[in-house]
């Protein structure tokens, strides 16, 4: 569905007008606490246990943490949290990430959540921070609660809500390669039992890329409605509109042996700056509009009802120009210079329906207490697909571009061989329950379940046939804490879970979902004033049905493979004395393949144990801040470091990214009550380094030294 440009130029300007990093509003700590700011607000699937009691890994990363660092992006931001690692994130135009080693489906972003509702389905462009109020980053299986997923963890992005306190901020900011950005935020109560809320945010930039410019658009309304001292009803509109162009990055150039095998890549051989698409091309338009909408109702003191509804359309339209992947097709490898370039065009558009409804609350049987939720949830997602190509033969390179003295003004060819155009439509449902069972004050269990019903049904037009699947899938979960001290909980737990496949096989049906199973055992500390904050995990997953080659049948996938992935985190987040704030993580993933298999996508052979694509052995961050003041004004000042191991730059390959560490400068100055002026300097040794690829030939470069002022007025 396509917005209007009448709307499109009504939403800019009330954007603009409100002159759009917002205040933080207060609100109870996230550890002890699931309401959300002021208003009695409760989530869906998450419940009220500490985060003490929760038998996993949980990390939380607040919405001031990332206003301090001038975080603007979701990516950006999950570059702070343990054991999550970027993705082929394809041609900049949407989240991918991995958590503890597993990435989900290469085709699709991340699934992440917005207030409990999946907000990574669908082409939404990657994900603008204006609106985030907290983002929960909660590690192992949730299968059990929240249906099909990875293993690994969920990602949950809290947004901000009305409140009963009128007063905002706008910011504007200015920074490196012409980078401009206006944010927004004010919060008004129309009366005792009604409040609402604008965030928003403009931003246009110029990059470090040659030619690459984007821009966007981002404007959140909010509602919130106190119906009686029992029930609140809020609701959320959504809209987005980006233009970024395709961007596959810089590359390695392969060297080709006698034999005709690959014995080697050089990396490096081009600036970081340089672009390798079309200029001409111009951007791909993305557009959001989305709409979320809750009714909360305590049924007494212990126990409360929550229906939820959401609806989103995405869509993505525009033209790529990709370096060829085939080497039989690919001149680079022959001359060390010259590029052979496909060109694209997509139209993709996604509908995605969800209702759900669940009820919690706490019952006693003698001196045990149960904390009972049980829920169920219905969606629908629509997903329509067109693209066409022009790939050359290896004898006509009229399209190639020279790497070292780039032609940008290369006549393009129209993409008119048409390569996909289906409409595939996913119908799931599911029922969950879920008892953590206080035994005595130190001892609890958990133990829950969720049984899922998932269909495909896939209108393959290019050859007009229509397979379909339908499956049930039940995802248990169990989990057990000791806490031997009021600062010190043990945990341990187990959960099964699911994941559908795209695409399929030879027999032209829909592939079987992976599957996967996980271990956990940690432990958590929590100073009693809540100042210091620690946990340590050790875990086990493994997963099967993962897609690769059909050995039998040539040129098509089948779901034979397996993987697996163990490891250690550690993070800590304390407030020391003399003003001191200190923000520390650490991740050791070992991931591979659990199995003999071919590369899905090009037929290489693929040996048990070799790596998963660009995941790191050893990841970690630290952040130190010193808030103190300067005669009458608060000041805050900061620095932080973040490394990145070695990992694998393609899949069945000896092509690796090196390893990284890069650093950076933060500050802050309150010069009166409403006026804040910050700044920051990110790599600030200007380390040249390579964030993620998906193949030698598509690599993703990192930034440059780059630094942004803001100035930020509060009312």
């Amino acid at each position: 569905m396509r917005t209007s440009s009448t709307l499109r130029l009504a939403l800019i300007a009330s954007t603009a007008a409100i002159a759009l990093p917002s205040a933080v509003i207060a609100q109870a700590p996230a550890a002890e606490s699931s309401d959300i700011i002021v208003t009695g607000l409760k989530r869906q699937y998450f419940g009220d246990t500490p985060v003490k009691e929760i038998p996993q890994a949980v990390q939380f990363l607040e919405g001031k943490l990332l206003n301090d660092l001038n975080i603007t992006r979701l990516d950006t931001a999950l570059e702070l949290a343990s054991g999550i690692s970027k993705q082929n994130n394809f041609g900049g135009l949407w989240d991918s990430f991995a958590i503890r080693g597993f990435a989900g489906d290469e085709n699709f972003p991340s699934g992440f959540l917005v207030n409990g509702f999946n907000g990574g389905r669908g082409y939404g462009g990657p994900r603008d921070a204006s609106n985030v109020e907290r983002i929960e980053v909660l590690k192992g299986p949730n299968s059990a609660l929240f249906g099909r997923g990875e293993p690994g963890g969920t990602v949950n992005i809290v947004s901000k809500k009305p409140t009963f306190k009128e007063g905002g901020s706008f910011s504007v900011a200015g920074g490196k390669w012409n980078t401009y950005r206006v944010e927004g935020d004010y919060n008004l109560p129309v009366s005792d039992t009604v409040a609402i809320r604008l965030t928003g945010a403009v931003e246009n930039a110029e990059s470090f890329r040659d030619t690459v410019e984007t821009r966007k658009y981002v404007l959140n309304p909010s509602f919130l409605a106190k119906l009686s001292d029992k029930t609140i009803f809020t609701y959320e509109l959504e809209y987005v509109n980006q233009e970024v162009p395709f961007d596959r990055g810089v590359l390695a150039i392969p060297t080709v042996a006698a034999n005709g095998t690959i014995s080697g890549y050089t990396l490096g051989v081009i600036p970081n700056t340089r672009f390798l698409g079309n200029p001409g091309d111009g951007p791909i338009e993305v557009e959001v509009l989305g709409h979320q909408a809750q009714l909360q109702h305590d049924l007494s003191d212990d126990w409360v009802v929550m229906l939820g509804a959401g609806y989103k359309d995405t869509t993505f339209e525009g033209y790529s120009s990709d370096p060829e992947l085939v080497l039989g097709r690919q001149r680079i490898d022959n001359d060390g210079r010259t590029l052979t370039r496909q060109r694209r065009y997509r139209d993709y558009s996604t509908t995605h329906m969800v209702f759900r409804g669940e009820i919690s609350g706490k019952a006693e049987t003698g001196s045990i207490v149960h904390n009972i939720r049980v829920g169920a949830d219905w969606d629908k997602f629509e997903i329509d697909t067109f693209q066409t190509r022009y790939r050359p033969v290896a004898a006509d390179q009229s399209y190639s571009i020279d790497i070292f003295n780039p032609n940008y003004n290369i006549a393009a060819p129209v993409p008119n061989v048409v390569i996909q155009d289906a409409n595939e439509v996913q119908k799931a449902w599911g029922i969950y329950a879920q008892d953590q069972i206080e035994i005595t004050e130190q001892f609890k269990v958990r133990f829950g379940g969720r049984y899922d019903h998932f269909s495909q049904n896939i209108d393959l037009r290019l050859n007009g046939t229509n397979p379909n699947k339908s499956y049930t899938k039940f995802s248990p979960m169990a989990g057990l804490v000791f806490e031997p001290t009021s600062t010190v909980s043990l945990y341990a737990s187990y959960g099964k879970g699911f994941r559908p496949n795209s695409g399929v096989g030879f027999d032209g049906q829909p592939f079987a979902p992976e599957i996967s199973k996980s271990y956990e055992v940690g432990a958590k500390f929590v100073t009693t004033d809540g100042k210091i904050t620690s946990t340590l995990s050790l875990y086990k997953m493994e997963k099967t049905n993962v897609l690769s080659t059909d050995p039998v049948n040539a040129g098509f996938s089948k779901p034979v493979g397996g993987a697996d992935s163990k490891g250690v985190e550690f993070d800590v987040n304390a407030k020391l004395p003399a003003g001191f704030e200190l923000f520390l993580t650490y991740a050791y993933t070992d991931a591979g393949w659990a199995s003999n298999v071919f590369d899905p996508n090009f037929g290489a052979p693929i040996l048990k144990g070799d790596p998963l694509v660009n995941i790191p052995k050893h990841q970690g961050n630290i952040l130190l801040f010193n808030n103190f003041s300067i005669g009458n004004h608060e000041a805050m000042l900061g620095g932080g470091v973040n490394h990145v191991g070695k990992r694998l730059g393609e899949t069945a390959t000896k092509f690796f990214l090196p390893s990284y560490t890069i650093a950076k400068l933060m500050g802050s100055v309150t010069i009166n009550d409403q006026f804040k002026l910050s700044a920051n300097v990110d790599n600030l040794f200007d380390k040249k380094y390579y964030a993620s690829s998906y193949a030698a030939l598509w690599v993703q470069p990192g930034m440059p030294r780059s630094f942004t002022v803001r100035g930020t007025f509060n009312f």
